[in-house]
């Protein structure tokens, strides 16, 4: 794209954004919600308050909690200790996932669905 063609998609990009501006600065929803906020910020001020001790006031379980966005830490469920025993040889392997050394020679000498049969617990 030209320097040229590129100031002039901005250009374009930029009036229609200030058109939107425009519109919205005339808005009286818009307006109001100034208004409050400043009325709000004022009274926050002259009683020496911010908005943290507002939410805090209104809801003191608010700042425990934890957004529902991030998962939380620590919860996980306790894996259970897998058996296997190879009727072959009589080895006897104990594991809580599947990376366990022995296993994946198994798995990969015997086929997993064979392994797998293998599990007592």
């Amino acid at each position: 794209m030209s320097k040229l063609a590129e100031f002039r998609q901005l250009e374009k990009h930029l009036a229609e954004q200030l058109k939107a501006l425009e519109t919205l600065k005339g808005d009286a929803g818009l307006k109001q919600e100034i208004e409050f906020e400043t009325k709000l910020r004022a009274l926050l001020a002259k009683y020496g308050y911010s908005l943290k001790d507002i939410v805090n006031l209104l809801d003191p379980k608010a700042g425990s909690r934890t957004p529902a966005a991030q998962p939380k830490s620590g919860t996980r469920k306790a894996r259970q200790v897998k058996v296997y025993k190879n009727p072959k040889t009589g080895e006897v392997v104990e594991t809580k996932g599947g990376n366990h050394k022995t296993l994946k020679e198994w798995k990969a000498e015997h086929g997993s669905d064979t392994v797998e049969s293998w599990r007592s617990a």
